[in-house]
Formats: structure tokens, sequence, C-alpha cells
């Protein structure tokens, strides 16, 4: 019987360029499905684009029903208009040139409602004076720092923001958001624990806020860890972003969510500097060099090679095994963290279903693409 071929091998592996990034379409849709399944109602999420950052993508989530995003930058958020996505949520408090350029955004692709974060009445002001400047109203998010001390206020602080908010003409308080980036453990029963006093803050500050300004409010919260728990026990829009491309480190950290591994990157050997080990392409500028040596890529075709060391254009990898490799060898490496990974490529290739392969532009990896 013929053995199945694995399913991350590329056709015609001799003409791909290393170090590259890899897509797989038909993982990518799996995991759209599988997120879909884990909620009650589609109009509940809204998927943050910082890991992927391609316009293929969006078109992906867009055809499933997924109409509403978050984004962390003015980049990121044209890339989503620029398929006319419905609902874009910037996930940042804009601040000097990125209000003008926020402004220009609304201006430049009306199909596309923008709103973003506000923790600061000085901002608030700001934001006021340019959309009376532009005769334009602006859809607010109070951002709310419930325990990871990154940004936003304290629970307790956002009613007087809210009060302030109120005699600033153009904008319109929309909801709270509330990123719990501080809860990432393994055991779901501990992130359920720590979730718990964050969802009766939020259940709380709603019902308070709502009885105030007289109409209901949205509530985003959480990331990928604790997507199930918002998921399943509240009625919060939910802002999973790794799921998409999935990686080592969620992988290993989050088994009850049974995401694909949907993105690869592709290197090769390119030495053998001494017996028993070898070097390949995979610098620091190729795939997310943050975590320790150890935890930044898995060969998921080669499990048993160890990291020794990298610099910008050179991985060292120790062979413990009797296997031999020869320059220009393909390797397979699984990202511990994909986000950062995807942003170091230009380009990715994407194995479609049909098996062909086509390039998709990493495009808001930019930091400006028009705007």
């Amino acid at each position: 019987m013929e053995q199945e071929q694995a399913w991350y091998l590329l056709p015609d592996e001799a003409r791909i360029e290393t170090p590259s990034l890899i897509f797989y379409e038909e993982r990518l849709q799996a995991n759209i499905s599988l997120l879909k399944s884990m909620i009650d109602r589609i109009d509940r999420l809204r998927p943050h684009v910082k890991t992927y950052k391609c316009r293929e993508i969006t078109r992906l989530l867009l055809s499933a029903g997924i109409n509403k995003f978050k984004c962390a930058t003015i980049a990121e958020a044209e890339m989503l208009a620029m398929d006319q996505a419905p609902d874009v949520l910037l996930a940042y408090q804009p601040v000097a040139e990125n209000i003008s350029r926020f402004f220009k955004l609304k201006n430049q692709y009306p199909n596309t409602v923008f709103s973003c974060l506000v923790d600061h009445p000085a901002i608030a002001e700001q934001l006021s004076v340019m959309a009376i400047k532009e005769d334009v109203k602006v859809d607010v998010y109070i951002d709310l720092n419930v325990g990871m001390n990154r940004t936003g206020l304290l629970p307790h602080q956002a009613f007087g923001l809210v009060q302030s908010l109120q005699h600033f003409t153009g904008l319109a308080v929309k909801g709270l958001h509330a990123y719990d980036g501080h809860i990432h453990d393994s055991a779901m029963d501990v992130r359920m624990e720590k979730s718990a006093p964050v969802i009766k803050q939020l259940f709380d500050l709603r019902e308070q806020l709502e009885a105030h300004l007289g109409y209901e409010i949205t509530v985003v919260a959480g990331g990928t860890p604790t997507f199930p728990v918002y998921a399943s026990q509240t009625g919060f829009e939910c802002s999973p972003g790794t799921f998409i491309l999935w990686d080592k480190g969620y992988q290993d950290a989050y088994p009850e969510q049974a995401f694909h591994t949907a993105a690869l990157v592709a290197s090769r050997v390119v030495s053998l500097p001494n017996d028993g080990w070898l070097c390949t392409d995979l610098g620091h500028k190729a795939v997310a060099a943050e975590k320790e040596l150890k935890n930044r890529v898995f060969f998921i075709n080669a499990p048993l090679l160890e990291v020794q060391s990298q610099s910008e254009e050179h991985l060292v990898l120790r062979n413990p095994t009797p296997k031999t490799y020869l320059p220009g060898d393909m390797l397979y490496g699984l990202p511990y963290h994909v986000c950062p990974t995807v942003a170091l490529h230009e380009k990715a290739i994407c194995l479609k279903v049909n098996q062909s392969m086509e390039y998709w532009e990493i495009i808001s990896r930019k930091r400006k693409i028009t705007i």
C-alpha cells in the first residue's frame, strides 16, 4: 500500500527558495471552520489580524461570514479596508500623527466602519477636534487594564472617562475593550479561574455604563488562550489571532484547542561544519528569535535536531541521530511564535487546496501601505 505523502511537503521542492514562509490553504480553512464551531454566534467573532497580515486570509475569513476584525496598526486597518471589511477596530489608542492617519482611513475607505481605543481624556479631546473638523463621528472603545499592565485604565476609572467623553462632540462610546494577555497558563482550569474575576468586572461595568448611557454597549475581550472561556461563558465579542496559523508555542500550551498547523518556515542545510553538526539558512531574520534558543523553531521532518546557535542568517543544529544530511536538504520548521515570524517575510508561498502554489504578499508587515 502506497504511503500517504506528509501534508507539509511542497511540490517541486527543488525550486523552492529558502528561507521561505509557507501557508497551507486547506488548513487555514479548517482553522476558520473550527473557530466558528467554538462559539454560538458568528457575529461574536472579531479575529485579530496581527498574526497573518495578508489580504488573502482576510478574504477567506470574509467568505466564511466573519465581518468584524481587530488590528494593531494603521497598515493592518488599511489592509482590511482594501477588501471592504465592514467593521474594523484599531485596538490601539492613536496618538500624534496616527490620529491624522486614522481619519484619513475613514475618508479613503467609507465602506468600512473604523473604531479605535481610548484610555485618556487628552486623546479623546484630540479625536473630537478632528471629528468636528472632518464632520464625522468616531466610535471609541474604552481600553481597560484588567491585569496585564500594558495599556488601558483601571476598570474603576472607566466611568469617569465615559463621563468626560460625553462632553466631546463627535465621539460615541461603542463599548469596552479588555485584553488579558497575562492569563496564559497551560491548564484550562487555571485560565478559567483567573478569568472569572475579569469577567465579573466586565459584566458589572457594562451594566453600570449601559444604565448611564441609556443604550447597550459591546465588550471585546480576550485573545487565543482565553477564547474558549469567553466564547462559552459570556456574550462578549472574542478576538483570537494565532488560531489562524497556530504555532508550536500554542500547540504545546493549549492542547484543548485543536487548531491545525497552517504555517511553516522552509529552510535548507547550507553547511556541515563538524561531525554531527549542520548549519541551515534559518537565521533570526527569518524566524522569531525573542525566545530562548531551544524555543524558536521545531523541525517537523527532523524533530530530534537540537539548536546550538543562531545569528542573522544562520541556524546551527546538532544531529544526535544516525541520519545523515547533505547541503541542500529541506527542513520544514514550525515556529514557536508565528506572529513576529510572519512579519519577517515579504511574501508567503501558499500551497493551495488544488496543490498549486502562489505568492501571498504580507502587505501589512509594512508600517505604511498608502496612508
